[in-house]
């Protein structure tokens, strides 16, 4: 018995066989493309409203591109703050590397696709850089793949709603 979400992904063709190279320079059979699917309003609702429901926060964040989205719609569903952790160090204006308040704050860190995990630790780095309290990422699809260990290495939990196992 699949999740709503794993449903979901199935719906919108989130998930496609072939020959992939992944962000962390791995080979795949497979490519899972959560990006594209919560482009769909029903997808991004359902899965914001699952984070909402699930787990307790003061903001959320995600990390741009795949995690923004995410977080914008967790946020709307949790009627909770948010904030945007830039992909990299930018050069001009305020140069904060993240837009939003997290000082002091319990923030929950949203992702799309965990692999081996150094998006989402560079995600938990910066937010604890600037203060935040952050241990836990909430990954709409776990690969499997590392991001677990590596995570729990650096005293974060990774909390997914679909495991890949689930739905190869």
């Amino acid at each position: 018995m699949m999740n709503a979400i794993a449903d979901l992904l199935v719906r919108y063709k989130a998930i496609e066989f072939g020959d992939f190279t992944l962000a962390s320079g791995a080979k795949s059979r497979y490519y899972v493309d959560v990006k594209t699917a919560v482009t769909h309003p029903e997808f991004l609702a359902a899965i914001a409203q699952e984070i909402a429901k699930r787990y307790e926060f003061d903001v959320v964040a995600g990390v741009a591109v795949g995690g923004v989205p995410l977080a914008v719609a967790t946020a709307l569903a949790a009627k909770k703050p948010f904030a945007i952790i830039r992909a990299e160090e930018k050069d001009h204006g305020k140069k904060n590397p993240i837009i939003g308040e997290v000082s002091g704050k319990n923030v929950l860190l949203v992702e799309d696709v965990t692999t081996s995990g150094g998006s989402a630790l560079y995600g938990i780095a910066m937010l604890r850089t600037a203060g935040a309290r952050a241990d836990r990422v909430v990954t709409v699809v776990d690969r499997e793949q590392g991001a677990e260990s590596l995570l729990k290495e650096q005293d974060a939990h990774l909390m997914a709603l679909v495991r890949v196992s689930e739905i190869l």
